[in-house]
């Protein structure tokens, strides 16, 4: 495709075609066509992402150190960014294998949106890919969206009422070091309430004790 047609909207012109072709190209994709893929410019786009939202909350906002960070977390965890990337459409055009096309889960929507963003840095300069970045997530922020509620403290106070044990349990790790991604199940007497994905294990955590929740609410 011609990404200029994508990105005209926000007019950005993009001269390296194949570098924004790699950001779109999971692994799976990339070893069955032997073509890089999006790990390194994810990479990237995660530091590019993490300094223009840490500088929104440093000028425009009075927090502190500590509350500016949680805020920030809010905005850049994987829920949020699969949300924007979904939003703009980045998840029509994302690379897979054969073995992966129905899985294209909120994990590799919210890595494409990290490596899209490294890609615009490197073809058009840090200052197009904070104007992109802004123009895509301030109106979230402004609108006063939340991403990623407490909901471990939620779930602890449901099952203390109840009085039922309440543990979380690590069922998978993949990924180099630099990128990990983690299951976690949150297990309440013995049985399994919910599953999560993240890039951290507290993200992975709240994402199960969510899961878990929503199936209580039932």
């Amino acid at each position: 495709m011609d990404f200029n047609e994508f990105f005209k909207k926000y007019k950005i012109t993009i001269t390296n075609q194949q570098l924004m072709k790699t950001a779109f190209t999971h692994s799976s994709y990339s070893n069955e066509n032997h073509t890089d893929n999006y790990e390194r410019l994810e990479f990237l786009g995660d530091a590019v992402l993490e300094l223009i939202t840490s500088e929104y909350f440093y000028l425009h906002t009075s927090l502190k150190e500590g509350d500016m960070s949680k805020t920030r977390a809010s905005f850049v965890c994987e829920n949020a960014l699969a949300t924007y990337a979904k939003e703009i459409g980045l998840d029509k055009y994302i690379l897979v294998g054969h073995g992966q096309e129905n899985n294209i889960n909120d994990t590799i929507i919210a890595d494409v949106f990290e490596s899209v963003l490294g890609a615009i840095y490197l073809d058009c300069g840090f200052n197009e890919a904070k104007r992109y970045a802004d123009e895509i997530i301030l109106p979230y922020i402004k609108s006063g969206a939340h991403f990623l509620g407490d909901y471990k403290s939620i779930l602890q106070e449901l099952v203390q009422t109840d009085k039922k044990s309440l543990n979380y349990e690590l069922i998978n790790e993949t990924g180099p070091a630099h990128d990990k991604t983690f299951t976690i199940n949150v297990v309440i007497d013995g049985i399994v309430y919910g599953t999560g994905v993240g890039k951290s294990k507290k993200e992975a955590e709240q994402k199960a004790a969510y899961d878990a929740y929503q199936k209580r609410a039932r």
